[in-house]
């Protein structure tokens, strides 16, 4: 595939037909483990993209929803966050709450704010109401069985875990044994609130 982008370079294949080349070699290096370079690729695909489609494109989309899994897989968090924060509007806007797209590139998001080890008692609160968020759409639209709606529910449990570790630490580390059962309520009120509106 390396060779036939550099021969549709060569030969001066149209600027289409050379993204989607560069999309299918990210997406080649991704699944051979090669991540640095399925990341590369992936941004020149969504470079390429978001200049000759704009924004709103499905492909522009579909590129950056691989981009940002590049990001993801390298743990390479802040870069994902930034990317997703444009991104996820974008999706919503174009293509509804209940789009595969928009469901795929919230979640990474979701998942990028509570894995990023700079990540702050806000941001995985964040992250446990927009993984609550996404899994009930994703089970609505998608069904219970479908892989994305079992990995929300996988990473929703590994969220409330860890938002209930921070609420921990967070007590610990000021010593107030109130702060923490303060907190541990408002959690447990936020869950069963959330459980009633569902």
């Amino acid at each position: 595939r390396e060779a036939e982008l550099a021969m549709k370079r060569r030969l001066g294949a149209s600027e289409a037909s050379i993204l989607v080349v560069q999309g299918n070699l990210g997406n080649l290096y991704d699944k051979l483990g090669r991540l640095e370079q399925a990341l590369q690729m992936r941004q020149d695909a969504y470079s390429g993209h978001l200049k000759f489609y704009g924004e709103e494109h499905e492909d522009t989309v579909r590129t950056a929803n691989n981009y940002a899994a590049s990001l993801y897989n390298l743990q390479s968090f802040e870069e994902a966050k930034l990317l997703l924060r444009r991104t996820v509007p974008v999706a919503r806007r174009v293509f509804g709450d209940d789009h595969r797209l928009t469901l795929s590139l919230g979640w990474m998001y979701a998942m990028a704010l509570y894995l990023d080890e700079g990540a702050t008692l806000d941001d995985t609160i964040e992250s446990v109401n927009t993984l609550e968020e996404l899994e009930r759409t994703a089970r609505r639209v998608l069904g219970g069985a479908h892989p994305l709606t079992t990995a929300m529910e996988d990473n929703l449990r590994q969220a409330r875990a860890a938002l209930r570790e921070e609420v921990r630490e967070e007590a610990r580390t000021r010593g107030a044994a109130i702060i923490y059962a303060a907190a541990a309520l408002a959690v447990a009120a936020v869950l069963v609130l959330r459980k009633k509106l569902t």
